[in-house]
């Protein structure tokens, strides 16, 4: 009976059972998409887009407007960004991630019984890399002025109708939120109430965050009044925010409520303008950020995958969940212990990473039928002619810690938005914005939610000798923005948000796509799995090796042969993670946006 029904699940896979009508309908687009993660946001960029703006254009507007939505992030958070520059043909990476400040150090956080910097509150916060990360993008690479881009976010501070899931996540946090005097008067008004926060539909109104963003365009205006080009006029606001009265107050109210953050610390900070990394499918260049995020993993996985046939398996079935699996274990458990600030010391291995060979030498390691629980990092300094310095502090194992509760998974899955955006002009931008999410302490008078990212750091070098805190030093986080070429034509722009699961969800997505043959919305829509095994990069960083998520559709017969392979099963309605993703149809000319039916991601297109 095994034999058949695998038989069956075989001819059920070979064929385009996808080709169903999905909850969401592709966006087809002949001259320009605008997607991310609110609906108001995607009509800011459509706006922009209207207005003659390009997709940096859009792209910065859409971010302002999700910052000041706080959806699941806000202006004091940081911001990833890969741009195609299409009359350079080029790939550029921002990288406009906030730094630990003067006094985070190892010593300081265990002198107060911590093993990890805190999850939430003033010591948990890097500098702010929003701001700068916008205008930096849009002074380089845009075309129109700051005050045109976020004329939509200043409408929506002076008040705009909130939706159910940030004024629920409001009130479900308003304990903690009620230990910030700040974010207290912002985002509980109610106080004589039962419920404190804001509802659904009612105008929420932040005056000092308008405050705050009058000021930036007041800077920008004076400039220009002062003959500056329109280059100069947005580097003075950010010069405002970040030396100027905006960073006296977020200093003044950072220090007042615990924070460690100094005007020296915004003043010596700067946004990264460097080279993203890349690694081939098959036909298919990927590109990602580099190893001071996750991104790299996903080109690491890619990498070991292919040396298997993958479509053969067909989709979703227990083999291929199994060797996507384990071929992840290798990559994160690499991510675990070599990622960190790639401009800092030590040197991070990414070319011994991402080596093929060094890919191959991980493939061969899969075991075909049963999952490995104790997969360790590897070593890829050999495969860059070097000697690896740190091969002795390799934990041996990943201890279990017990099956995922709500808290771990909600740590491990915490989402963010994304922003992707293209239009006739060539350009293409994708964005993997975060922090500032609630609960954020506000620093001040500044309607700024402050980054929780200090808590991705490690205390202790056993753990990770690239990522242990330092004043100055940038954290590895979870974001990562993805673009794809095909025959040197940009072939997708793809971002999700999900802590720990993003690169896991984009992998699937990819595939179902390269592999399986869906269109973007199919794709995006479709069921996926996640893996635990690796250690969640917030909290107490625990892994639960075994652990697996898995749509509730799944068979019966795979859930058997995965619980014989050694999987500990959870089960959940809906799996396939808040993808957003333009797919560009270069036979037609035109393009597909996809956006899931996870959250509340919209995209508009023309």
């Amino acid at each position: 009976m095994k034999h058949i029904s695998n038989l069956i699940l075989l001819i059920f896979l070979s064929s385009p059972v996808w080709s169903q009508n999905t909850q969401k309908p592709v966006i087809h687009a002949k001259n320009w998409i605008a997607i991310t993660g609110k609906p108001l946001a995607a009509t800011a960029g459509a706006t922009i887009f209207q207005q003659g703006g390009n997709p940096v254009d859009a792209a910065c507007a859409m971010l302002a407007a999700t910052c000041t939505m706080w959806d699941v992030l806000s202006w004091g958070g940081e911001t990833q960004a890969l741009i195609y520059h299409p009359k350079l043909k080029k790939v550029i990476a921002i990288n406009a991630l906030g730094v630990a400040p003067t006094g985070a150090t190892v010593d300081f956080f265990k002198s107060k019984n911590m093993s990890y910097p805190p999850e939430y509150g003033p010591l948990s916060a890097v500098t702010p890399g929003t701001p700068g990360g916008l205008m930096v993008m849009l002074a380089e690479y845009g075309t129109m002025s700051l005050k045109q881009v976020l004329t939509p976010a200043l409408q929506l501070a002076n008040g705009y109708p909130i939706e159910a899931q940030t004024a629920d996540a409001m009130e479900r946090h308003k304990k903690r939120i009620g230990e910030w005097p700040y974010s207290k008067a912002v985002m509980l008004p109610h106080q004589n109430k039962s419920r404190n926060a804001p509802v659904a539909g009612e105008l929420f109104v932040q005056k000092e965050l308008a405050i705050t963003l009058q000021k930036l365009i007041e800077a920008e205006s004076k400039a220009l009044a002062a003959g500056k080009s329109r280059k100069e006029a947005i580097m003075a606001a950010n010069a405002r925010f970040y030396k100027g009265d905006i960073a006296a107050e977020f200093v003044r109210g950072s220090k007042e409520q615990g924070g460690l953050i100094t005007m020296e610390d915004l003043s010596n900070w700067s946004v990264i303008i460097e080279e993203p990394v890349m690694s081939t499918y098959k036909d298919i260049e990927v590109y990602k950020l580099n190893a001071w995020t996750q991104g790299p993993a996903l080109l690491q996985s890619l990498n070991i995958l292919e040396h298997f046939d993958v479509k053969s398996m067909g989709y979703n079935s227990a083999k291929y969940i199994h060797t996507l699996y384990q071929a992840m274990n290798y990559a994160y458990a690499d991510r675990d212990f070599y990622y960190g600030d790639t401009h800092t010391h030590p040197e991070i291995p990414i070319k011994g990473l991402l080596s093929k060979e060094y890919a191959k030498s991980m493939a061969g390691k899969i075991n075909p039928n049963v999952n490995d629980e104790n997969v360790r990092p590897g070593d890829p300094y050999p495969f860059e002619n070097r000697k690896n310095p740190f091969s002795h502090r390799i934990n041996p194992e990943k201890p279990d810690t017990g099956m995922p509760d709500r808290t771990f998974r909600e740590t491990f899955n915490g989402g963010t938005t994304t922003i992707e955006a293209a239009d006739t002009s060539g350009w293409i931008v994708s964005i993997t914005p975060s922090g500032g999410w609630i609960p954020a302490c506000i620093a001040g008078n500044t309607g700024i939610g402050m980054s929780q990212r200090m808590q991705s750091f490690v205390l202790d070098s056993l753990e990770s000798p690239f990522n242990v805190v330092a004043p100055g030093k940038r954290p590895r986080v979870t974001l990562t923005p993805s673009l794809a070429f095909r025959d040197g034509k940009p072939f997708l722009a793809f971002g999700v948000q999900g802590g720990d699961t993003q690169d896991q969800n984009l992998m699937q997505f990819f595939l179902n796509m390269v592999e399986f043959g869906m269109t973007v919305q199919e794709a995006a829509e479709a069921s996926n799995f996640n893996s635990y095994q690796m250690k969640t990069s917030f909290g107490k960083h625990e892994s639960k090796p075994g652990y697996i998520s898995l749509n509730e559709d799944t068979p019966d017969w795979i859930r058997k042969e995965l619980k014989n392979m050694g999987y500990k099963l959870e089960f959940f309605k809906r799996t396939s993670g808040p993808i957003n993703a333009i797919y560009f149809d270069t036979v037609h000319g035109t393009m597909w946006g996809g956006s899931s039916n996870y959250g509340e991601d919209y995209g508009i297109g023309w």
